[in-house]
């Protein structure tokens, strides 16, 4: 992946435009960042989680388990050499390399479009992997509570890994799936970002 795959895209905006616009992203951002961290106090976390979009399926993560939210127009990303395709590169986030990876592609959907949507969000430290996931963009805190669990068909169930195993419905019907970012850390295919060995490796969406 180029490094400039993710310039900044309002570029061509008039300034005060792209100023006002970039100063309500940035608060919106402070506002998600400052409840993840009210969430490590345990209240918050049993309560909401974050929804991003991921290849056109609304997902949930634990907050517990994220870091830090960034705007990916203008971040940096360094391609490895034979890595999967899901394997973005490197990218230095706070001082720190960190591997990025598109989610949506590692699940077997279309690559995640560059574009002022997207967010890099960082993994919790307390998981132990330098790493952030790309996602299509962040659709805010949703109420755990007011969902309902939907059961999966067993064929279904055979299908989805068990860090994605768990699907949930709003009140307006809208289906969330819910991912375990400690569990897919573990994985044994998360974890080979190299084309050797892939066919041994199962938890495929």
């Amino acid at each position: 992946m180029s490094t400039a795959a993710f310039a900044p895209a309002a570029a061509a905006m008039p300034s005060f435009e792209t100023g006002a616009r970039q100063g309500r992203l940035r608060q919106y951002q402070l506002q998600l960042i400052e409840r993840i961290q009210a969430a490590r106090s345990g209240a918050l976390a049993a309560r909401k989680e974050l929804g991003v979009m991921l290849g056109g399926q609304p997902c949930l993560l634990d907050l517990t388990q994220l870091g830090e939210i960034v705007i990916a127009a203008g971040v940096q990303i360094q391609g490895v050499p034979l890595a999967q395709d899901w394997y973005l590169g490197l990218a230095a986030l706070r001082g720190r390399l960190t591997a990025v990876v598109d989610l949506a592609r590692y699940m077997g959907e279309p690559a995640c479009a560059p574009g002022s949507h997207c967010r890099i969000i960082t993994f919790s430290p307390r998981l132990g992997l330098n790493c952030a996931l790309l996602v299509e963009r962040v659709l805010g805190l949703r109420q755990l509570r007011a969902m309902q669990a939907v059961s999966v068909p067993d064929a279904a169930r055979g299908v989805l890994p068990s860090w994605a195993a768990q699907t949930l419905r709003d009140s307006e019907g809208q289906q969330w799936l819910r991912l375990d970012l400690a569990q897919l850390a573990q994985s044994e295919r998360f974890l080979d970002a190299g084309f050797g060995g892939l066919a041994e490796h199962k938890d495929i969406c």
